[in-house]
C-alpha cells in the first residue's frame, strides 16, 4: 500500500474550497496555479524559512513599483516568463490566422502618457553621449490586404546610451526618447532616434538579486519598444532589435525574435542623421 510522506488530499481540499459561483477560466487558471505551486514546494521540500524568502522577495518588488517602473514585471522578466506568455499569446493568434509583425514583451519602462509628436520629428531631446542618430520610417499596413492604415498610432521608447530610460535618469528631460506618432495618409510614421545600445537592467531590486543568485548577466540587446495601434485591429506589442548586437543569443528576459532583429544602414544626404532603419509594421483585424 502506498505511503505518502505529506497529506495527499490537501491540495484537492485547497482547490475544491473555490465556491460555485467563481467564473470557470479563473477556476481553471487558479486550480493549475494552486497544484503546480504545491507540487513545487512538496517536490523540493521547501522550507518555511525558503518560502519567506520568497514572499520578501514579491513584497520587496511590490514596494518599488510605482508608475514609472514595473519591478514586479521586471521579476517576470527575469525568469522569462512574460517572453513566455507573448510566445504563448502570440502562437494563439497565428493560429487564429496568419501572423501579422511579431510580438514581443512590454518591459518594466512604459509610460502611459506618452505625448504626440509630428512625422519627421526627434524624439531625442536629451542629447546621448556617444550616441549615433538615426532616421527610422515605415508603414503601417493590414497584413492580409497590405493596405496602408491612415492615422494608426505608433508608439515608441529607448533607452538612452547610458543604459538608462529617462524616467530613471534625472539627466534626461521628461519624455526624452519617447514619442507616438500617427501614420500619414499613404500610411507612413517617421522620426529621428538613437541608434539603441544595450543596457543592464536595473540590479538595485529584487530582478537585480534573482540574477546575482542565478550568476546570470543582466544585459539586454540594443533594442527599441513599438506598440502600434488602429480601430478594429488587433494592438501590436513588440520590440526590434540591432543585428550586429552583441547579446542577441543570451538577452536577460529571452525576448528576441529572428523576425524582430533589423539592420541599421547607412544614410545620405541627411544633416541630422547617419544612419537609417526602413520598418513596416503589419496588423491583423481583432
Amino acid at each position: 500500500m502506498a505511503t505518502h510522506r505529506f497529506d495527499p488530499n490537501f491540495t484537492n481540499n485547497v482547490i475544491n474550497a473555490m465556491g460555485p459561483k467563481t467564473e470557470p477560466r479563473f477556476r481553471k487558471l487558479m486550480a493549475g496555479l494552486i497544484q503546480h505551486v504545491h507540487d513545487f514546494a512538496r517536490e523540493n521540500e521547501l522550507t518555511v524559512d525558503e518560502w519567506m524568502a520568497g514572499v520578501k522577495l514579491l513584497n520587496w518588488a511590490g514596494q518599488m513599483s510605482d508608475n514609472v517602473r514595473n519591478e514586479g514585471q521586471l521579476v517576470c522578466d527575469v525568469i522569462g516568463l512574460e517572453s513566455l506568455v507573448d510566445e504563448i499569446t502570440f502562437k494563439l493568434a497565428e493560429e487564429a490566422a496568419d501572423a501579422p509583425t511579431a510580438t514581443a514583451i512590454l518591459g518594466p519602462f512604459f509610460r502611459a502618457d506618452t505625448p504626440f509628436r509630428n512625422n519627421g520629428d526627434s524624439i531625442v531631446v536629451t542629447s546621448a553621449k556617444g550616441g549615433e542618430m538615426a532616421f527610422m520610417h515605415g508603414q503601417v499596413m493590414d497584413f492580409v490586404t497590405k493596405k496602408p492604415l491612415v492615422g494608426a498610432t505608433v508608439e515608441v521608447w529607448q533607452a538612452s546610451t547610458n543604459g538608462l530610460y529617462e524616467q530613471q535618469d534625472p539627466e534626461q528631460i521628461e519624455f526624452n526618447l519617447r514619442g507616438k506618432f500617427r501614420t500619414d495618409e499613404e500610411g507612413h510614421y517617421s522620426f529621428y532616434c538613437l541608434r539603441p545600445t544595450p543596457y543592464p537592467v536595473p540590479y538595485d531590486g529584487p530582478a537585480g538579486k534573482l540574477l546575482q543568485l542565478m550568476d546570470r548577466h543582466p544585459f539586454r540587446p540594443a533594442h527599441i519598444h513599438i506598440i502600434a495601434t488602429y480601430e478594429g485591429y488587433r494592438p501590436l506589442t513588440t520590440q526590434i532589435f540591432d543585428r550586429k548586437d552583441p547579446y542577441l543569443t543570451n538577452d536577460s528576459v529571452f525576448a528576441v525574435k529572428d523576425s524582430l532583429i533589423v539592420d541599421f544602414v547607412p544614410r545620405q544626404g541627411d544633416p541630422q542623421a547617419g544612419l537609417e532603419l526602413t520598418y513596416d509594421v503589419r496588423l491583423a483585424r481583432a
